[in-house]
């Protein structure tokens, strides 16, 4: 059993056929819900009347973006870009960026939206390009936080609706090769 922030991770919620892919829910989809209901609050209350950009980077942010957007009881736009660092259950190292080129941000107060920080590695390459489109501010939203000393430069993240323990995790947007996406909760991939 895992605990997080008071919650408990239990094989039993996990279907049966991922039984052997998932060794515990870490998050259940009841505590994901509460905390974007929570976190939609905080940002219309700080963005409202800025009509913020949520810039969502693909795929993973795209359930947790859905959702949140929602929540979010202010004007507020969405775009999408497309970010790939990893294959399997280890970032390259290497961050591939794809939409930028469609997406003026010039004057806005955006907000990236990313399903998880670990590396750092995409908010470390993505910054300094949005930054020379001359918004009027940046900030970070994440579903998950990973406590890891993989992440070599301290990135400052708003909005985070959960830190987690250094482990992989599946679910809700996040994937194992593209599968698992789909998950309700936040899962322990387990290899």
């Amino acid at each position: 059993m895992v605990e997080i922030n008071g919650m408990k991770g239990v094989q039993d919620e996990v279907p049966e056929y991922l039984r052997r892919e998932i060794a515990s829910v870490l998050i259940s989809a009841d505590k994901i819900r509460e905390r974007i209901e929570a976190l939609g609050r905080e940002i219309a209350e700080d963005c409202h009347g800025k009509n913020p950009l949520l810039l969502g980077i693909l795929t993973g942010s795209f359930v947790f973006l859905s959702d949140l957007c929602r929540e979010i009881e202010c004007k507020h736009e969405i775009a999408f870009l497309r970010a790939k660092s990893y294959v399997g259950t280890e970032s390259t190292g290497k961050v591939k960026l794809e939409g930028l080129e469609s997406i003026d941000i010039s004057g806005r107060h955006v907000i990236i939206v990313e399903d998880i920080v670990d590396t750092g590695n995409t908010l470390e390459k993505l910054l300094p390009i949005l930054f020379e489109k001359k918004p009027a501010s940046i900030e970070i939203c994440t579903l998950l936080l990973k406590e890891t000393e993989r992440r070599t430069k301290d990135l400052s993240v708003k909005y985070v609706a959960f830190t987690i323990p250094d482990q992989f995790v599946v679910g809700y947007g996040l994937d194992y090769d593209q599968s698992m996406r789909h998950l309700p909760f936040i899962g322990i991939f387990n290899p």
